[in-house]
């Protein structure tokens, strides 16, 4: 096995240079999606949750108008996953313009912010804009995002990429945060969830 580079420099996504912004997984966004399957863009989300979690990466996740009634809760799926992240409600369609939102955010004390939410064009591009602002880098997961549209969700990846941002699959965030199949610590999981359980069977 190589030298591992410093995690907290590395340019690339590592473990500890990094947190997981979960945001609007709630059964009204999921049945608006347009712009890819809605029963993909759960496996996505999902198995990117799942992933974060093996590598210890920490998550912030928020939901919007559950407190109201208007909003569902996030779906029983990734809910029961987000366990020990408990949802963070808001009114703002911008996440970022929530004060608790952005001292969880903060609090992470990390500077490279993976991205995911609901739908791409609005609850994805608004934070990641203002982030990419504050001098966070964003990075997408585009395959584990959606608009409402085709083009909305394009428009939305174009407005944050020409701001600065990184867009990534989940898949390829899995092997940016595994990096070495030398590291065994984490190796069966990332083979688990990335190939075995879905990769290979699908």
């Amino acid at each position: 096995m190589s030298a591992i580079r410093d995690p907290l420099a590395d340019h690339l996504l590592t473990p500890q240079n990094a947190a997981l912004i979960v945001i609007d997984y709630q059964p009204s966004q999921i049945a608006a999606v347009r712009s890819m399957d809605p029963d993909l863009v759960l496996k996505n989300i999902v198995s990117t949750v799942r992933t974060a979690k093996v590598f210890g990466v920490p998550i912030v996740h928020s939901t919007v108008n559950v407190s109201s009634g208007r909003g569902k809760p996030t779906v029983p799926e990734l809910a029961e996953l987000l366990g020990d992240s408990p949802p963070i409600d808001r009114t703002t369609l911008n996440a970022w313009e929530d004060p608790d939102f952005l001292a969880a955010v903060r609090d992470t004390r990390r500077r490279k912010l993976i991205l995911c939410a609901l739908w791409t064009e609005i609850c994805m591009a608004f934070p990641a804009l203002d982030a990419i602002r504050e001098g966070y880098d964003v990075y997408p997961v585009v395959d584990a995002i959606a608009g409402t549209s085709v083009e909305a969700h394009r428009a939305g990846l174009e407005r944050v990429m020409q701001a600065g941002g990184h867009p990534v699959s989940w898949v390829s965030l899995a092997c940016e945060l595994q990096r070495d199949w030398a590291r065994q610590e984490t190796v069966e999981d990332v083979v688990r969830i990335v190939l075995t359980e879905r990769l290979l069977k699908e």
